[in-house]
């Protein structure tokens, strides 16, 4: 009888699936040798980051790095105010600019996997206005005045998730790509406005010609503020509404908004820049736009490329999502087949052409992310099968899931005139890799 019951609780335990903290997806505090790291050689990190504070070149910032499902790395430095009164925190609140397009993307993707949206569809489907599309053929620099032709392929949605839409940043693009956006009031989208809704940017952007063909080239610009209305049209509620329902509130994102609520604005970190003299100084307007901006009052502006702004361990959570096939405690947010199709190559055509990504053989994009595929394996240490990307204030996030590796970098400088920072950061860690 008593082996009878024992067999009967031993199918019974087999009947029940078992998850690893890994497979759950989510993060916890760890010792770097548990997960297979050197506490010794992460420890340089520390001297490295605070060479490049103690030189003037960067004021510090927040920095997690995580394996396997363990943070092993978490870490503030620096100051946020000039007297140095002020030392960065935690959870500091950062504007996340360009790493929002990441989170736009898993949001169209949710729609892809629902069958709500197809990746191939032509955008005018939810967006009428750019039925009219027309491409850039002959500009006039003594006028700003153009001509255009037709396209040849309406532009898709898979276009706008690998920038090859042919839309632009004008703002980036000094000349006639510039002008022309400004003719068209489009120069002024990105990360916040005082008076246009997100439909009412989309709009306007739409009146611009395209640089080139829908699909022919790679050209960062805009596309992520379309694919954000995108997902209000298909899912019938805005998008700072659809990120917290959909996204934010399951997995515990509770510092990250498109405009922060009055009792976390004092946890807005100011933006730092240089002044003439190559010195650190708090930057003002003089970037183009108000560094104030997520305190500005919510008027339905979301700006699907680069509008939110959160803190580091939120941020921690949300790639914690990819590395971990969709999942973050329990909670699935993604498929994994459907994380398998965001971190294809999805320019193949276009890098042979020259006209791809990158001219680095190996350095890709897949949807929303940028991806190192094997041919990229002698650039740097990260596996191939990384996906990453950063915004324009200096913050940087990669995913590795071969190493089973997320991190996520915060500061707030414009422009950074270090790169090589990051780099140098990146092979301490993996420096620190012992099995």
């Amino acid at each position: 009888m008593q082996r009878q019951l024992l067999v009967f609780f031993v199918f019974i335990a087999m009947s029940f699936p078992t998850f690893s903290q890994n497979s759950i997806g989510g993060l916890m505090e760890g010792q770097p040798e548990e997960v297979g790291m050197s506490d010794a050689r992460l420890a340089l990190l520390d001297g490295h980051i605070q060479k490049y504070i103690a030189e003037g070149t960067m004021p510090g910032g927040v920095f997690l790095l995580a394996r396997k499902g363990k943070i092993v790395y978490y870490k503030n430095f620096g100051h946020t105010s000039l007297d140095k009164k002020e030392a960065y925190q935690k959870d500091d609140i950062f504007r996340l600019a360009s790493m929002t397009k990441a989170v736009t993307t898993v949001s169209i993707m949710q729609l892809f996997e629902q069958g709500k949206l197809g990746l191939d569809d032509p955008i005018f489907y939810y967006i009428p206005g750019f039925a009219k599309t027309q491409v850039l053929d002959t500009f006039n620099p003594a006028d700003s005045s153009y001509t255009t032709v037709p396209v040849e392929r309406p532009i898709t949605i898979r276009h706008l998730l690998t920038h090859s839409s042919g839309i632009a940043y004008g703002a980036f693009n000094p000349g006639k790509i510039q002008a022309i956006y400004e003719k068209n009031n489009a120069n002024q989208f990105g990360l916040s406005h005082p008076t246009a809704s997100t439909a009412e940017m989309v709009e306007q952007i739409a009146k611009a010609p395209l640089i080139y063909q829908p699909g022919t080239q790679y050209m960062y610009g805009l596309n992520m503020e379309i694919l954000g209305r995108i997902v209000e049209v298909v899912s019938g509620m805005p998008l700072n509404q659809y990120f917290r329902k959909n996204i934010f509130d399951p997995i515990g994102m509770d510092d990250t908004y498109f405009y922060l609520p009055k009792n976390k604005q004092d946890r807005l970190v100011p933006i730092y820049t240089y002044n003439e003299q190559k010195e650190m100084v708090m930057a003002d307007n003089s970037f183009g736009l108000d560094p104030n901006y997520p305190m500005f009052a919510d008027n339905n502006h979301y700006a699907g490329g680069g509008g939110l702004s959160g803190s580091t361990m939120d941020y921690a959570k949300f790639i914690q999502i990819l590395c971990s096939g969709g999942t973050y405690n329990g909670v699935r947010i993604l498929g994994r087949k459907t994380i398998d199709v965001m971190t294809s190559d999805q320019l193949i055509k276009q890098n042979e052409n020259g006209k791809g990504f990158s001219q680095k053989p190996g350095l890709t994009y897949g949807l929303g992310f940028s991806l190192k595929t094997a041919e990229g394996q002698a650039i740097n240490p990260k596996s191939p099968g990384t996906f990453e990307w950063g915004g324009a204030f200096n913050t940087k996030f990669f995913i590795d899931p071969a190493e089973e590796l997320t991190f996520v970098g915060m500061t707030q400088i414009i422009p950074f005139v270090r790169p090589d920072f990051w780099d140098r950061f990146y092979a301490i860690i993996y420096g620190a890799i012992e099995e």
